[in-house]
């Protein structure tokens, strides 16, 4: 910087630093010559001089130690195009002197662990430290300005080589997939909006065993259900059995029933879907529950880059009384919630599907405006959806029948061209926790059509499985 002025200042802006200096007199002429580039493109002696007066550190810089350091720097050999290299070079030991100062910081947290803490509590220490101050320097990887054309053959043979993939994981169902832009995107927070006891969390289910039935990693973030509630839906889901006949064990008076249970259980086991109770957690907790999660369970490919998954959240909300304060509303906890969980799913390039609760307007309304949290939930997510059951009124008027008993609505897409204002329609099979993406309007009048003119078949609907895992679900009959 002395010998090339305000150029190399520039080209390593945002990657040297202060703290990047072990020695002092580099740390006195680094100010200095960030003060003169205020004003000034060029340096000299005089210069220096006049800006250490300027931040009052003249007594240091007049010593003729600091002084001979000072000529010595201006005749440093070092070429322009080198500069950067250099600078990286040192920056790369001040990584190195972070981590040292982190572990010599978790290892003064960990001594004052007095048994009281969980586990994860426990774990998160070194954790949360480590990947903080890693990815801090991970983000400076990418941090440096490039024609915009730069590697775009690389991109194009890249897609010509992948001309049947979706840029996104599928749900499972393809109209939504096209809706939000090729299913859930990397990097982005897909928002599906449901009011209680809708049926959210069987939607949840169903789009995890579609991904994870294709061999993809998929991890549910519950707030509410045990694993006990996911087992009885799935083996429903999967074996055609009622879920009170698999919970209160009355399909095992026929052993076909009992072959059908086994065999699902048998294709539960093989899913990489991965569940865990997250009820009463931190939010910091639990995106650290998940950053274990993609190390251990999904990890890297040979491009250094996050395997395929998929993480769902269900659902956004305060999860424990230090979560908000008399001066911190519940929306603004829940903005917090959301911008954490984008920046996660950015840092490690994974897509989120996450749910939300609907206010009362959202029984009614269909914009994105119904939904019970900060704007920033809506800015921040890649698409937002809304999931709710047809009205007797809906049925009353539209010629669909009532077994179509859901719709999902596309509110707002990023990337993809949503459903201008229309619905998908969905058919919800409460006992069995199974649904199904029926199609537009059109669609679901000529299926009903088929089904009153006995054209398809007619089984009756079963009822509707609640969100809450304690409600009584009708057997069907």
């Amino acid at each position: 910087m002395i010998r090339y002025g305000y150029d190399a200042f520039l080209d390593i802006t945002g990657l040297v630093e202060e703290q990047t200096f072990t020695i002092d007199e580099n740390k006195v002429v680094y100010k200095c010559l960030s003060k003169i580039f205020e004003t000034s493109q060029n340096v000299d002696l005089t210069s220096i001089l006049s800006a250490a007066q300027q931040l009052n550190l003249s007594e240091f810089i007049e010593k003729k130690d600091a002084l001979n350091h000072i000529k010595h720097l201006m005749h440093y050999d070092v070429h322009v195009d080198n500069i950067r290299q250099h600078a990286q070079k040192i920056r790369k030991l001040q990584l190195a002197r972070d981590l040292q100062n982190e572990l010599r910081s978790i290892y003064t947290e960990l001594s004052e662990v007095d048994g009281d803490e969980t586990v994860t509590e426990i774990v998160s220490i070194p954790e949360t430290q480590i990947q903080n101050a890693c990815l801090k320097y991970i983000r400076e990887d990418n941090s440096t300005t490039k024609l915009i054309g730069k590697d775009l053959d690389e991109y194009i043979s890249h897609l010509k080589a992948n001309e049947e993939t979706e840029p996104g994981i599928s749900s499972g169902f393809p109209i939504y997939d096209k809706a939000i832009g090729g299913g859930f995107r990397r990097g982005a927070v897909d928002l599906i909006g449901a009011r209680a006891k809708c049926g959210k969390s069987t939607l949840a289910d169903n789009v995890a065993v579609n991904i994870a039935n294709r061999g993809t990693p998929v991890l549910i973030l519950d707030t509410e259900m045990s694993q006990e509630d996911h087992w009885n839906r799935l083996l429903a889901n999967l074996s055609g059995i009622a879920i009170n006949d698999i919970s209160s064990s009355k399909f095992n008076k026929e052993k076909q029933l009992i072959d059908n249970v086994e065999e699902a259980a048998e294709t539960v086991k093989k899913m990489p879907y991965h569940y865990i109770s997250v009820a009463g957690r931190s939010f910091d907790e639990i995106l650290g529950i998940a950053r274990r999660w993609l190390f251990k369970h999904v990890g890297y490919n040979e491009e250094g880059r996050m395997n395929d998954c998929l993480i769902i959240y269900d659902y956004l909300k305060l999860m424990t009384s230090e979560s908000i304060n008399n001066n911190l509303a519940e929306f603004q906890a829940l903005g917090f919630q959301i911008t954490q969980l984008h920046n996660f799913c950015v840092e490690h390039d994974v897509p989120c599907l996450a749910f939300v609760q609907l206010n009362r307007d959202g029984i009614t309304r269909e914009s994105e405006d119904v939904i019970s949290g900060s704007d920033r939930l809506i800015w921040l997510c890649t698409s937002f959806s809304i999931f709710k059951a047809r009205g007797q009124e809906e049925i009353a008027e539209e010629n669909i029948g009532s077994r179509v008993n859901r719709r999902l609505i596309p509110v707002v897409a990023r990337h993809g061209p949503g459903m201008d204002g229309n619905s998908i329609f969905m058919r919800m099979t409460g006992e069995l926790a199974r649904l199904e993406e029926i199609g537009t309007k059109r669609d679901a009048e000529r299926i009903h059509k088929e089904e009153k003119d006995g054209f398809a078949d007619q089984e009756d609907p079963d009822q509707d499985v609640s969100d809450s895992p304690d409600r009584e679900v009708d057997d069907g009959t």
